[in-house]
């Protein structure tokens, strides 16, 4: 870290998703010993996500000191490390203000990005000057299934830190998602194959789990086997049973289910038998797993498998990094490495790019707005170089005077 952790007072945490909490457990284990605030739901999600984490840590130690990497005292960081992060955080409601720290209040708002995310509100009061700084966090999308839409905090803001995953991108409407996916599965049934969904455990395949719940029972989609082949995404999914109160009321699903991730063609697959026997069924269904960029998980082993059959089809429903298997599928790689062997793909491979979870261009803009006054400064953060220069260029264009692309390390006066 490039902070001095026993200079650290509390920790703020937005979403539960690996890129904002994956680290905590090695502060935690390089001395921090402080508060780390969250919302209950970004909590529990935790006690599910960064000990699995901890877990792989030390697995993927073990195989490289048995490979040789002898240079490695240790793993990033344990399981034990990461129970120790869960057993620190505290939680917050939304809309809630407490002082965390002499002089500073925190206060959430829901971020609308996946269940328990939050944006974040800090009001400084330091010998008589006042500041109020406002973190956007992951800004989620209006009309998302399950979780409710982001609600902006209101108010004047001094400093604004808003994200810019896809700053220079329109996404599909979530109703072209859902017509987008229910063509697919149909197509792909007719012809016998199988649907590998590489999806994020948390949240992306609770959301697919939903929309082909809803997709069932309107009859629009026939009724085939889904596999949710992720034992990290099967246990995220128990939490969101815990957290009714974060659902969007208005769903339809909602009001009209008992359990919105329980139906008769689901089935949930934990142990790596259950998951091995998977590849002898015949299609048509279809498989949701880990990993959401195909670079680990059980999604491997189905791939290996499956790439090579012309009826199959990988949909992708997230982002995609640079250089990451799915990225090579996307762009249309004839033949791709997996667990080292260079496998051919002869499977569709299809996008639907409206069930991000991350704002686009023109729902970052109406986050902007939602705030109702325009912040005095504001740093685009969370982007690659393209996506952060549009998101500073849209700031400007909403009037907000200084608009930064920070550097890292890059210090600022506020």
């Amino acid at each position: 870290f490039p902070l001095d952790v026993g200079g650290i007072d509390a920790v703020v945490v937005s979403p539960a998703h690996m890129d904002h909490t994956g680290r905590l457990p090695l502060l935690v284990k390089k001395g921090y010993a402080g508060p780390i605030f969250c919302t209950s739901a970004t909590r529990d999600l935790a006690s599910v996500m960064l000990p699995d984490s901890g877990f792989i840590q030390e697995k993927d130690f073990e195989f490289l000191r048995k490979r040789g990497h002898n240079s490695l005292a240790e793993p990033l960081y344990t399981a034990a490390d990461a129970t120790r992060v869960v057993d620190s955080m505290v939680s917050l409601p939304y809309d809630r203000t407490l002082e965390i720290t002499p002089g500073i209040r925190l206060t959430y708002s829901d971020a609308g990005h996946m269940l328990g995310s939050a944006s974040v509100v800090l009001d400084f009061d330091a010998a008589g000057a006042k500041r109020r700084v406002v973190f956007s966090g992951d800004v989620g999308r209006w009309g998302l299934p399950i979780i409710r839409d982001p609600k902006p905090p209101k108010g004047p803001a001094d400093v604004l830190i808003v994200e810019s995953t896809y700053a220079n991108k329109v996404h599909e409407s979530v109703v072209e998602a859902q017509s987008m996916l229910a063509g697919f599965v149909n197509k792909v049934a007719r012809r016998g194959g199988k649907i590998f969904i590489p999806a994020f455990a948390i949240e992306r395949a609770q959301e697919l789990i939903y929309e082909l719940h809803g997709l069932v029972r309107d009859g629009a989609i026939p009724k085939i086997p889904i596999y949710v082949d992720s034992p990290l995404a099967v246990n995220a999914t128990d939490v969101f049973r815990l957290h009714p109160e974060a659902f969007d009321q208005s769903e339809r699903l909602v009001h009209e289910t008992d359990d919105l991730f329980r139906f008769p063609m689901v089935e949930y697959v934990r142990s790596v038998e259950e998951s091995k026997a998977l590849n002898a069924l015949r299609g048509p269904l279809i498989i949701i797993a880990a990993s959401g960029m195909m670079e680990a998980g059980r999604i491997l082993h189905h791939l290996r498998n499956g790439v090579g059959d012309h009826r199959n089809l990988v949909l992708i429903v997230g982002f995609q990094a640079s250089y990451t298997l799915g990225h090579k599928l996307q762009e249309g790689d004839k033949e791709v490495r997996i667990y080292g062997e260079m496998v051919p793909v002869r499977a569709e491979v299809a996008t639907i790019g409206g069930y991000s979870g991350h704002a686009d261009r023109n729902e970052l803009r109406q986050w902007v707005q939602g705030l109702g006054e325009t912040p005095k400064r504001a740093f685009a953060v969370h982007g690659e170089t393209e996506q952060l220069q549009a998101m500073a260029e849209l700031l400007r264009g909403l009037g907000v005077k200084q608009a930064d692309v920070p550097r890292l390390g890059e210090p600022f006066e506020i």
